[in-house]
């Protein structure tokens, strides 16, 4: 099994007024299927999109909010059998949260 991130970009999830609990249990209905299945590791959305920075001497800072159009806005770390079960989760959330989904797979980590 190889794991997936699925995740979209902030600036493409546009919620229309007042559809935001409809969306929002549509995405947590998708969710709930991978958590049943068995395929759910992490996932989850971004509060901020500033980051706090811990330099390798132990300094922490606010990083600056950032400038490029494409920022990831939330994530869910899917284990799955291949790229095709990738591409239809990831359709299944896009769907569900009326946005694009981007797939990459993750490299295996032995130790994880």
């Amino acid at each position: 099994m190889t794991r997936y991130l699925v995740s979209f970009d902030d600036g493409t999830m546009h919620i229309p007024e007042g559809e935001f609990d409809a969306i929002s249990e549509a995405a947590h209905r998708v969710l709930r299927d991978a958590k049943s299945a068995g395929i759910y590791i992490s996932g989850g959305g971004l509060v901020s999109q500033q980051a706090t920075i811990v330099d390798p001497d132990g300094s922490v800072r606010l990083g600056d909010f950032p400038e490029r159009k494409a920022v990831l806005g939330g994530f869910v770390i899917l284990e799955l059998p291949d790229r095709d079960a990738a591409i239809a989760w990831a359709a299944r959330f896009a769907e569900s949260c009326r946005c694009a989904q981007e797939i990459r797979e993750m490299m295996h980590d032995p130790e994880a």
